[in-house]
């Protein structure tokens, strides 16, 4: 999925191409997921005839600004969301296959932004594209105070909070500290590979619980929160430029046979293992990612504790992230409530007359009418 370095990147691309021109039309293709809460007619009509004057992201959320009245693009890539302008090879997330190709229109476009200098007479196209349709397009009068993004957290580029305001945001928490890395609504921006690669710089066990991290440690993950992404937007997230010494080099062989090359500060062999957090594989250095006994021990108990115990499910969903609140929902302990209060309250009667077979099972001459 493409992260904060990866968006930022693509409203370089946006600044570039389309800042100053005209929207003179727009081709849309449809798609009642992607476009979300609008159709792609109402998205392509409110947006001509408009001019881009600026582009702004917060966190994975990317917007256009544009002249006049009416609402602005406000865009999500998803898992495989990207821009391609015509003539070049599409952003890809990650690296560029070898099958990428400048064929126009591109496969899995949603809409097309046919751009035009008044002044210069030059054109543009640009595409967004989401093969997996993950993305999500919207129209927002405010992108920056309205949802999603006014639902986000702090972007680690734009709004980086100090080291004392930091430090109680993640010491409140009693999740594991990767799953608190990747909640939208604490650090917005940060997914898969730069919360792996965050810990690692500061030598966190990504299961560790965040109320157990130590000042040393708060100091570590504030710094290289700030720090992961700033390198990465300085190269303008590409990989090939990343520095040799980071995890992101070498986490990608996982099932593979070829072997790492990662080393210890030592110049020995560093061990990369991958477990499951938040819902996400996470990469990590088992010889400088230690996790404390404390935790092992708390976690032992509690996947023993699941084992045994029946907890009713409220809702259609669950979420992939570890609980962030330290107490249990009000709704689960209701259920148990109510389950406590049934059992107490039958008498030997009613549960004799419970258990009795109805005639319908007992009887094969029974039907339901």
């Amino acid at each position: 999925m493409p992260e904060l370095p990866e968006v930022e990147r693509a409203t370089g691309v946006v600044r570039d191409v389309a800042v100053g021109k005209r929207i003179e039309r727009v081709e849309t293709v449809e798609d009642e997921i992607v476009f979300s809460g609008i159709t792609h007619q109402e998205f392509a009509t409110e947006i001509a005839n408009r001019t881009v004057t600026g582009v702004g992201r917060h966190g994975k959320c990317f917007f256009l600004e544009l002249d006049g009245h009416g609402r602005m693009p406000v865009l999500h890539f998803g898992m495989t969301g990207m821009l391609q302008v015509k003539g070049q090879l599409a952003t890809y997330y990650k690296e560029t296959p070898k099958s990428a190709n400048t064929d126009w229109p591109p496969r899995f476009h949603k809409f097309i932004l046919h751009l035009v200098d008044d002044a210069t007479g030059e054109v543009a196209q640009l595409a967004f594209m989401d093969a997996r349709r993950l993305g999500r397009v919207r129209l927002r009068r405010s992108p920056r105070t309205e949802p999603p993004i006014s639902e986000l957290g702090f972007d680690p580029i734009l709004s980086m909070p100090l080291l004392e305001e930091f430090t109680p945001l993640v010491l409140k928490r009693s999740c594991p500290i990767k799953a608190l890395l990747l909640d939208q609504s604490f650090s917005a921006g940060v997914g898969n590979w730069v919360a792996d690669e965050i810990l690692y710089n500061a030598r966190i066990h990504p299961e560790q619980k965040c109320n157990t991290l130590s000042e040393e440690q708060l100091s570590a993950l504030h710094h290289h929160t700030s720090d992961v992404c700033r390198i990465a937007v300085s190269v303008n997230a590409d990989d090939s430029k990343f520095p040799e010494h980071w995890l992101f080099k070498h986490r990608w062989g996982k099932g593979k046979k070829e072997k790492h090359t990662l080393k210890l500060p030592s110049g020995e062999p560093a061990t990369i293992k991958w477990i499951t957090v938040g819902g996400r594989t996470s990469a990590y250095v088992s010889e400088l990612q230690r996790a404390p006994k404390q935790s092992v021990r708390g976690e032992k108990k509690k996947r023993a504790s699941r084992k045994t115990q029946k907890i009713e499910v409220v809702g259609d969903t669950e979420s992939d992230l570890t609980a962030l609140s330290d107490s249990e929902p009000d709704t689960v302990k209701n259920v148990r409530k109510r389950k406590a209060s049934a059992k107490t309250s039958e008498t030997p009667t009613s549960r004799k007359r419970r258990s009795r077979p109805s005639s319908s099972l007992t009887n094969p001459a029974a039907s339901v009418t």
